[in-house]
């Protein structure tokens, strides 16, 4: 792990404004992303598997992480909790919900376990030739933090072909509008989990964003997701 993540709150904040996802490069050094991929088989590490066609959410396995998390994850997830609160604030102001979130992670996950929610989300995806992933949010119960992000563990055009990191914007009144995020081994993606606001010509409104990824055509594909609320 790079020492703290580089994030620029203006640019941050006018990305997400703008298109509704903010890419932080080399956040993970390939040592880092090696590791994480390896534990995709260490069944001590996890409390759950999900097949996704068994489900129709598409095709490959991923893995909710178990606490305690990896201490990498643990370090990067809080880390990136604490630069993205007072954004996630301005966003809860902007969008009119009573929700306030606190500085740091612990605090915040000591609310998620209040309301019910206690099963940590991070998790690992991996993606073989053929496989993807259907356009979706991630939200775990009623407490939800506004941003998530994502960190491609594996080098596109080397482990794997295909497999773009994929969202869309569902604007009111007008057709949805789609990202294909640019992303090498080692970076990551910051976007919005439910709704993004805009700024229109009379005042503020929503847009719906979901995310995905789009089909394997060769190799493995590994991701680490970084949700910060914790499930039901």
């Amino acid at each position: 792990m790079t020492a703290e993540p580089e994030i620029r709150t203006p640019q941050l904040e006018s990305d997400l404004e703008g298109r509704g996802w903010h890419r932080l490069p080399k956040l993970l050094t390939p040592s880092d992303c090696a590791d994480l991929s390896a534990m995709f088989d260490a069944d001590e590490r996890f409390r759950s598997t999900v097949t996704m066609q068994r489900h129709g959410f598409g095709r490959g396995e991923y893995r909710y992480f178990a606490y305690p998390l990896p201490a990498v994850l643990e370090r990067l997830r809080q880390c990136l909790y604490e630069s993205l609160a007072p954004l996630a604030n301005r966003w809860a102001a902007r969008l009119g919900a009573s929700a306030s979130f606190p500085a740091d992670l612990p605090a915040f996950t000591s609310l998620c376990h209040a309301s019910g929610q206690v099963r940590p989300t991070p998790l690992l995806l991996r993606y073989r030739a053929g496989d993807y992933n259907c356009l979706h949010q991630d939200l775990y119960g009623y407490l939800h933090f506004p941003f998530q992000v994502a960190v491609l563990l594996s080098e596109p055009d080397v482990d794997f072909d295909g497999g773009e990191f994929v969202l869309t914007e569902q604007r009111p009144r007008m057709q949805s509008r789609a990202h294909v995020v640019p992303l090498r081994m080692g970076d990551a993606v910051v976007f919005a989990v439910n709704e993004a606001p805009r700024a229109g010509t009379r005042g503020t409104y929503r847009v719906k964003m979901r995310h995905g990824v789009s089909e394997i055509r060769r190799g493995e594909r590994f991701t680490l997701g970084i949700i910060f609320h914790d499930a039901r």
